[in-house]
């Protein structure tokens, strides 16, 4: 079978993408580690063309590999071993009428998270979910790895946003579930099975998104503070006296420092801490109050706080312009780890050290740390290391297993962790996990090598030059 004409067929011949230049564009991840030639790149317009091209290219053998935005941090979604189809979901970006009611709205694929943001709040609520990638990340590749962000401490992970689901197996079957219904226990939830699954067990088409009430009145606050052990305190404070918080994020003084100088402004704080807090409440009356009494019953002296839509970017500035920072100033070694809140100052204690000892070769290593402190979640980004050594990333995550955490809170396990999910997971749920796939894709040709290990795994491409936000 001539797999490229029966896509032209299938498709149309200008959403066939084979010239190498274009290509290129979706062959590598946001980390410029990941990636390798592709067949060519595959665009299909709905359903029923997603069905079909799977079809065809499990007749011809080749794999496919989904992708989205292309904002992921994992090689996830990307080719691997070169000659993959890379199925682009792009072109499925419809976005249906919000049913105000149930709060619920049908949204395709290639919806991305800034456009389902705007009809959300177009009809009176919000996504529940952001973070700096919104402009080019998806709605497929959110749900596929179960994306987080800033959000999740009040509205969950996107697995607790999506409602109904609808998506194609690797042997062109379609499965749907989109009533939405609150109470439906009629066989296995098999959409709850493919959030999360990062394109291995099929291939997300449409989503039955969940809303949450829009809450336009918003205030935020920077807070310097000595430890790690403060930060916690600092949020068990902010659980207990601020019912509106919707999120709390951390970041250190070399980060803060690395920010101030790629984005040229001085540090807004009188005095400099060794870590700070980012805190945000919203409601549909004004919270200014409520934070304020939490950061006064958690003893704090010193902050900034604002409640006007320029002043609260200003202070996300600060934390969501780390990774453009980190990125300028090199490629980094990006691992999304999670840690249980109690040890979290041990991770950050050591984390800088054991990668220094893991490359004892390399000259100027630097350790960045920041994250989502309401759920435990750090984004470590290593500048130093060559794109294809792993030493760094090895140490980071045996450290992370023996703080009793995960090698991956949000964005995926992909094919950077692939190695280490036995010792995350055990061997029997691996096992279960592998037997899941042969069921569902028996002729493994939905993105192989992501999550599960392929027996032999290549080496990373060169690296190359992201273009895009990440979804950190």
């Amino acid at each position: 079978m001539d797999l490229i004409p029966a896509l032209h067929a299938i498709v149309g011949e200008a959403n066939v993408l084979v010239d190498r230049d274009v290509v290129a564009t979706y062959e590598r991840d946001w980390t410029g580690r990941f990636g390798a030639p592709a067949t060519c790149v595959v665009r299909p317009a709905d359903v029923d063309e997603v069905a079909a091209v799977l079809r065809a290219c499990a007749a011809a053998g080749v794999p496919v590999v989904p992708q989205g935005g292309n904002t992921g941090l994992v090689g996830g979604g990307v080719p691997r071993a070169g000659g993959e189809v890379v199925l682009s979901l792009t072109r499925l970006d419809a976005i249906g009428d919000v049913d105000p009611a149930l709060g619920v709205v049908e949204v395709g694929a290639g919806v991305t998270l800034g456009a389902l943001q705007a009809a959300a709040r177009a009809a009176g609520f919000e996504a529940g979910i952001d973070f700096g990638a919104r402009d080019s990340c998806t709605v497929g590749g959110m749900v596929a790895c179960d994306a987080g962000g800033a959000r999740a401490l009040r509205h969950g992970t996107a697995r607790a946003r999506v409602a109904g689901l609808e998506a194609v197996l690797a042997d062109g079957t379609v499965v749907r579930r989109m009533a939405g219904l609150a109470k439906d226990n009629a066989g296995f939830a098999l959409g709850q099975l493919l959030i999360g699954s990062e394109g291995t067990l099929g291939v997300v088409t449409r989503v039955l998104w969940r809303l949450v009430p829009r809450c336009d009145a918003r205030v935020t606050a920077l807070v310097p503070v000595a430890s790690a052990a403060d930060a916690a305190a600092l949020l068990a404070a902010l659980r207990a006296h601020a019912p509106s918080l919707e999120s709390c994020e951390f970041f250190l003084d070399d980060g803060l420092s690395l920010v101030l100088d790629a984005q040229r402004r001085p540090s807004p704080l009188a005095q400099r801490a060794p870590a700070y807090v980012l805190a945000e409440c919203a409601a549909r009356t004004d919270p200014t109050e409520e934070l304020a009494a939490a950061l006064e019953a958690a003893g704090v002296e010193d902050a900034l706080i604002a409640d006007d839509s320029a002043g609260r970017e200003g202070l996300w500035a600060l934390r969501e312009g780390h990774t453009e920072a980190i990125n300028a100033a090199g490629v980094p070694h990006k691992m999304d780890v999670g840690v249980p809140l109690a040890q979290l100052g041990r991770f950050l204690e050591r984390a800088p050290g054991a990668v220094a000892a893991a490359v004892p070769d390399v000259a100027d290593v630097r350790t960045f740390l920041f994250g989502h402190l309401g759920d435990g979640n750090v984004h470590v980004n290593v500048l130093g290391p060559a794109p294809d050594d792993h030493r760094a990333d090895d140490a980071v995550l045996e450290l992370v297993l023996a703080c009793g955490g995960t090698i991956s809170a949000e964005h995926g396990v992909g094919v950077a962790k692939a190695g280490w999910l036995e010792r995350a997971r055990g061997a029997g749920e691996v096992a279960a996990m592998r037997a899941v796939k042969a069921a569902l894709d028996p002729a493994g040709i939905l993105n192989p090598g992501a999550v599960l290990p392929a027996p032999s795994a290549p080496a990373p491409a060169t690296p190359g030059q992201p273009t895009r936000p990440a979804r950190e």
